[in-house]
């Protein structure tokens, strides 16, 4: 055992389930967000949670951007439509994923009415929106 590497735990281990994983606060009125106590795990170096649309979207979000370093999304349930500064738009539904760098202007503007998500992001504690005007193509 003389060559095995030191290894260092970062963290601890967590898990959790839809039962358990607590209702808390989010950034958008129309979701209801569950979180799954990884922001504690990680010591603060991200945060995973699942949000679940309460009426769906009704209107675009608006232009804006999110003060975190990276923002990935896995569909689990039904779809969303998503513009992003360049022009470029995507459908993403269940299966899809995307990963969203932190400063990238985004819209959503349409959601079903089923939508459920997996949210990461980097760091844990900022994850902020700012509105700006919209891009120019």
């Amino acid at each position: 055992m003389a060559n095995t590497p030191t290894r260092t735990v970062k963290g601890k281990l967590a898990h959790t389930d839809v039962n358990k994983a607590p209702v808390v606060q989010g950034r958008r009125a129309f979701f209801t967000y569950r979180d799954l106590g990884v922001a504690e795990a990680s010591g603060g170096v991200m945060k995973a949670q699942v949000h679940q649309t309460k009426k769906g979207l009704g209107e675009p979000t608006g232009w804006h951007y999110h003060t975190c370093d990276g923002q990935f999304v896995y569909i689990l349930k039904g779809w969303v439509d998503l513009e992003f500064e360049g022009g470029e738009k995507l459908h993403l539904e269940e299966g899809h994923s995307c990963y969203i760098p932190g400063g990238l202007i985004h819209n959503e503007t349409a959601m079903s009415m089923d939508y459920e998500v997996l949210e990461v992001h980097l760091p844990a504690d900022r994850m902020g929106t700012v509105p700006v005007e919209a891009p120019t193509v």
